[in-house]
């Protein structure tokens, strides 16, 4: 086992643990993605309520969904989870009112 040690070029004293960079420093490096997603998911739960369009309101789920995944812990969770019930009831709202499976758009 000392043999091994012996032989390894890696130098001790020039290895440091990493540390990501601060948001705060450098706002360019903070992801704008979940706050993209809710905003489309507000915007197509409204579709979906409104025009009673139900592949508008699965949109709606599928960005809450999204939306939710790349979040960091740090960020509003009432914001997010008003955006996924408000999918959600889309979804449900439209299926209340026409329980049909949805059409094709073609």
């Amino acid at each position: 086992m000392s043999s091994n040690n012996m032989a390894d070029p890696r130098r001790q004293n020039k290895i440091f643990r990493y540390k990501p960079p601060n948001t705060e420093t450098n706002p360019t490096l903070e992801d704008p993605t979940p706050d993209y997603m809710n905003l489309l998911g507000m915007i197509f739960s409204m579709c979906g309520l409104m025009l009673k369009l139900k592949w508008c309101a699965w949109i709606a789920v599928y960005c809450s969904f999204i939306s939710f995944a790349n979040s960091r812990s740090s960020e509003d969770t009432k914001q997010m989870m008003s955006s996924f019930m408000l999918s959600i009831s889309a979804v449900v709202m439209s299926y209340l009112q026409n329980p049909q499976p949805m059409s094709p758009p073609w």
